[in-house]
């Protein structure tokens, strides 16, 4: 296959326009505050971390990843434990209309958040969830659970059903072949599912500046963007802050790269 050198610039220029805020925010947490409001601005920081013991120490920031932690952990793993079996279902048994079943679960999880956000505050108020984690983690289910069923279908599909009848034969029940011989071989796929469902709760915000008002409950971003200065917006420790609430998403994606595109491409290409 020939070069394609104007294809490589163009997917070089994205790429390096892609990264382009994400560096000009690593370089900013390591300028000193005069190096920021210097004009013209300057490329090259001095180097120190200050802005980092700033967000860390005076701005709490552990606390908002403890929070994180926890509702996008309790996301994922809600949505595996009740989208993987939905998940099967729709990939082996025949249910008619099964395609625009699968069309509606996408069509679902690309609703406008907007749309949803009166009703969901007031179930919340009524149920008791508002200022709670378990309350902003059930709208977060409810969002990626569509995406979840969808990537898992398409893997448990891809999966050969000889496995599955020859362990019917051998006395499985179809749960026992289910958790025995299938999930153990969809592994890539639940992977995919939880790694995309935890880097959308990780990174949500609107939903959590919405139900979670209290700062001491407050995730990363709302956490984050309502950083307060004296006089002056902190861009220092905002940079700071930023570059670490993504660093644990950019090595997730690292380690996981080959599965994730395994499990997105689930199902695309038919022999």
């Amino acid at each position: 296959m020939k070069p394609r050198p104007l294809l490589a610039i163009g997917i070089g220029g994205i790429v390096v326009g892609s990264l382009l805020p994400f560096v000009w925010f690593l370089i900013t947490s390591l300028k000193s505050q005069g190096e920021i409001e210097a004009v013209p601005p300057t490329w090259w920081p001095s180097g120190g971390f200050e802005f980092y013991r700033s967000a860390l120490i005076e701005h709490h920031l552990l606390d908002y990843v403890v929070n994180s932690l926890i509702v996008a952990g309790g996301t994922t793993l809600l949505a595996l434990l009740v989208g993987t079996p939905a998940a099967y279902a729709l990939a082996r048994l025949r249910l008619p209309g099964k395609r625009w079943l699968m069309g509606g679960l996408l069509c679902i999880s690309m609703f406008p958040q907007i749309a949803i956000a009166g009703p969901v505050w007031q179930i919340l108020n009524v149920l008791g969830g508002l200022n709670t984690h378990w309350g902003l983690v059930l709208p977060y289910v409810t969002l990626t659970l569509p995406l979840a069923i969808w990537i898992l279908a398409s893997f448990f599909a891809e999966l050969p059903v000889e496995l599955e009848e020859a362990a019917q034969i051998d006395g499985c029940s179809p749960w026992t072949a289910m958790w025995r011989i299938m999930l153990p071989l969809a592994t890539p796929g639940i992977f995919t599912a939880a790694i995309l469902v935890f880097i959308y709760a990780w990174n949500e915000f609107f939903f959590a500046l919405l139900i979670l008002t209290q700062p001491e409950k407050q995730t990363l971003p709302v956490g984050i963007a309502l950083f307060q200065g004296e006089f002056t917006m902190p861009w220092g420790e905002l940079a700071a802050a930023s570059v670490l609430a993504t660093l644990p998403l950019v090595l997730l994606v690292i380690l996981f790269q080959r599965w994730i595109v395994s499990g997105l491409s689930a199902g695309a290409v038919k022999g």
